[in-house]
Formats: C-alpha cells, sequence, structure tokens
C-alpha cells in the first residue's frame, strides 16, 4: 500500500498501529523482560553472595571488584560476533542457545573451590552471555516502529531495576534459608537456585519467539502485512539517509561517542548494583545499625524501585515529545550529582535518599538512550554498531568494581570512588549533548500529536 493510501485514511491507519503495537508488546515485552530479569540476577547477584561468600573465599574488596568485573571481559570480546550470529540465524535459536549456556555457568558458580576459579567462571559467564542484551535491542528494531521504541525498550529495561529490587530480596531469602541446602553455603545455594531458570526459559525461547513480523502467525493477515511493509520502510527510509554498513558502524566517532555515553551511564548503574549491598551492611560500622541479609536485601530494593519507575516514565514522556538528548542527558546529571551528595550524609535514611535520586537517574536515562543509535542504525551495521556500544560501554562492567574494590582497599573509604562515579555520569550528559541530532525522518522526531496520521508501510 501506498504512502498516500495510507495518509488518505489517517485514523484508521494510526488505529492499526495502535493495535499492532499493543498485541506485539502483549506478546514480546513480557518475555523479554523476564529473560533479561534472570539474566541481570545472573550477572550481578555476586554482590549480595560477597556478604558472606568473601569470608569464606578470603577475598579483599579488590579481589572481588576483580572477579566482579572480570565477567565483562569475554563479554567484550565476543558481543560484536554474537550479534551479528542473531542477525543471521534469527533470534530464536541465538537467544535460546545464549540462555542455556549462561544458565550452565551460573549454576557451575556454587561449586567455586577458590579465587582463581571464581575468575575463570566469571569470564565464562561473560562469554555464555556475550550478545543477549545488545540482541534485544536489536530483535526491539525488528518489531517496533520508531515512534513508539523508547517506550517499549522502558518496559523492556524495566527488567533491571526490578531485578536489582527484586532480586537482592530474592537472594537475602535464598542466601538465609537454604544455608545447608545439599551441604551447600547459603551463597553457594543461592548460586545453583538462581541459575535454573536461565536453562528453562532459554528451552521455552526456542519455541515462543519468532524471528520477524513477516513469520508472526499469531498476528492477523492484515496486522502481518501492515506491520512488516512498516518496518520494511522505515528501515529502507534509515538505510537511504545513512547507509551505515557494518565496516562505517565499526569505525563511527559518532558510535564511539555513544558509547562513552554508555560507559558513564553503565558505570553508575554497576557501581551500585555490586557496591550497594555492601554500602549498607557498612551502616553497621558507620551508624551503629544491623540488618539481618533480608532486611538488607529490602533496603536495597528501595532506590531501584524508584529507579523502575523512573524509567517507564522517562521512556513514555520521550516517545511522547520526540525529544531523545535532554531524556538522556537531564537524568545522568541527577545521577552524577547525587551519589557524591550521598556520600556526606549523617544518617542510613539520607544516605538511601541520594542514593535513590542516583537509581532515578541511572535508570531514567538507559530507555532513551537505545533511541540514539538506532535513529541511523540499521540491519547488519545495527546488530554491529550496538553492539559495540554496548560492549565498550559495558567496559565499565569491569572498571566499576575493580576500580571502586581497589579504592576501598586503598583509601579505606568509597568516596573517592564514588566522586568518580559522579564525575563519569556528568561527563556523558555533556558528550550527549554535544552529539546534536542525527539526521533522521521528520515523523519520527515530530510529538505524537502531530504524527498520527502520517504512518507509511
Amino acid at each position: 500500500m501506498s504512502s498516500t493510501a495510507h495518509r488518505a485514511t489517517p485514523a484508521t491507519d494510526d488505529a492499526l498501529q495502535r493495535r499492532v503495537v499493543a498485541k506485539v508488546a502483549r506478546r514480546l515485552v513480557p518475555f523479554m523482560a523476564l529473560m533479561y530479569f534472570v539474566n541481570y540476577l545472573d550477572r550481578t547477584n555476586i554482590g549480595f553472595a560477597k556478604l558472606t561468600m568473601a569470608k569464606d573465599l578470603a577475598l579483599t574488596e579488590t579481589m572481588f571488584g576483580l572477579a566482579s568485573g572480570l565477567f565483562f571481559i569475554g563479554y567484550l570480546v565476543f558481543e560484536v560476533p554474537s550479534n551479528l550470529a542473531m542477525h543471521r540465524f534469527g533470534a530464536r535459536r541465538w537467544i535460546a542457545r545464549i540462555l542455556v549456556s549462561w544458565g550452565i555457568v551460573a549454576a557451575a558458580m556454587a561449586f567455586v573451590p577458590n579465587h582463581q576459579w571464581l575468575y575463570g567462571l566469571r569470564i565464562l559467564l561473560g562469554i555464555a552471555e556475550a550478545g543477549f542484551f545488545p540482541g534485544m535491542i536489536l530483535y526491539l528494531t525488528y518489531w517496533f516502529p520508531a515512534r513508539d521504541r523508547a517506550r517499549i525498550t522502558g518496559m523492556f529495561l524495566v527488567a533491571i531495576p526490578l531485578s536489582s529490587a527484586l532480586g537482592a530480596t530474592l537472594s537475602g531469602l535464598l542466601m538465609q534459608n537454604l544455608h545447608g541446602f545439599f551441604g551447600l553455603e547459603g551463597w553457594r545455594a543461592m548460586f545453583l537456585v538462581e541459575a535454573v531458570p536461565a536453562v528453562i526459559l532459554g528451552v521455552i525461547a526456542w519455541f515462543y519467539l519468532t524471528d520477524r513480523p513477516d513469520d508472526a502467525t499469531w498476528l492477523s493477515a492484515e496486522e502481518r502485512t501492515w506491520l512488516t511493509e512498516r518496518m520494511a520502510h522505515e528501515q529502507g527510509e534509515t538505510e537511504r539517509a545513512h547507509g551505515w554498513s557494518v565496516r562505517k558502524a565499526l569505525t563511527s566517532g559518532r558510535v564511539l561517542a555513544l558509547s562513552f555515553v554508555y560507559f558513564g551511564v553503565c558505570y553508575g548503574l554497576y557501581a551500585l548494583s555490586f557496591f550497594l549491598p555492601t554500602i549498607v551492611a557498612g551502616f553497621a560500622k558507620q551508624f551503629g545499625t544491623k540488618f539481618s541479609l533480608v532486611e538488607t536485601g529490602m533496603i536495597v530494593a528501595v532506590p531501584f524501585l524508584f529507579g523502575a519507575v523512573a524509567m517507564v516514565a522517562n521512556g513514555h514522556h520521550s516517545d511522547k515529545t520526540g525529544e531523545r538528548r535532554w531524556h538522556v542527558a537531564v537524568p545522568a546529571v541527577v545521577a552524577g550529582v547525587s551519589i557524591p551528595v550521598a556520600l556526606y550524609q549523617q544518617s542510613p535514611l539520607a544516605v538511601m535518599v541520594a542514593i535513590t535520586f542516583t537509581a532515578i537517574g541511572v535508570c531514567a536515562a538507559l530507555p532513551v538512550f537505545w533511541s540514539l543509535p538506532s535513529a541511523f542504525l540499521t540491519g547488519a551495521g545495527a546488530a554491529a554498531g550496538i553492539a559495540l556500544i554496548n560492549s565498550l560501554g559495558n567496559i565499565s562492567g569491569f572498571a566499576a568494581p575493580f576500580v571502586t574494590g581497589f579504592s576501598i582497599d586503598l583509601t579505606g573509604s568509597a568516596k573517592p570512588a564514588l566522586w568518580m562515579v559522579g564525575a563519569l555520569l556528568v561527563g556523558a550528559a555533556v558528550i550527549t549533548l554535544s552529539l546534536g541530532h542525527a539526521p533522521r525522518r521528520a515523523e519520527d522526531d515530530a510529538p505524537v500529536s502531530e504524527r498520527s496520521g502520517s504512518t507509511t508501510a
């Protein structure tokens, strides 16, 4: 159907778009979010395990930081090849493979005898998981029009704060109540139990996911045709405007700049995810308070629950207004300013209020950020570019826990490391604003109220 024909019946087209997007979102987003919930939990539950694991394995803060960060070495090396493989072989097969392999490695974490084995399995876990997150971001570009993508991405990424919030409480419960399970310490039992869902979801993914809209038998013929043509049209428009090959995507200054932005935002995210349980446990020495493992998990959950709300709200507002850069930069500044503020508070409540603003800022920036590269990357170029941004950005996953742990060991304080977190977040905001607008179709930047009749196929 031609663009002219579509514009002749805008109300029908807009109703059709809303119906199709809602139907696809109901089918895919909850399952994708559940997979990412389990993914992020298996990646970061080492932060909670540390509360008792450190003594059992004789880990210093530096050794723990290194173990946490080594995950990202294998992750970095294999991310781009993994995403290109998914683009070639299809999401259903590749995502299922990733889930099963990481579940097996995550379960093996329960049996590490010393820190050397812990280091090795963390590297293997990164290799096993490589490609999952950028694969999911790429997968969203196959199914959702650009005007809806920040909101939908926010609904998917809400798994990050929910995993950090609910996962902290769950991990505390498992460690406290499963101590002695099959003769295992609580942290070992927690690793084992939390690995099982990944394998189960991998098997389900093989049968449940659909590679592309034209394969979606769960859509009606009209819905399938409209979505297939709409996504093909958007891809064609982006290719005509930019024409980014794999080589161009991998060598672009803009892609590298976005990688640094993502590095800064993720640095704040991983610093919170890996060390917030330690900070809360440190209240005992700093303020004379004492919390059980479960109570610590519940306190850690609070900032991330607020972050989950901010993530969805900011993505929705960005789609509504069509604006992207300020919706990344402002939350990054809020996070960057609030984390140093937390260092100088005189009560546990004041510290947690400041850290909650950090979590809100970091979480709010993430879904809108991924609208920036998808504005000019498509096809194999998108597969490579998105994977590269995620790979380079996730170097922060190595740097944040290692630098933070080393700094605590060296100075006896978390303050220098957390000042660095704040500086990187503010730097990410500055670079985001300095990039300017990528050339885009006018319909994607216009507010929803002005573009409801402009859908084309």
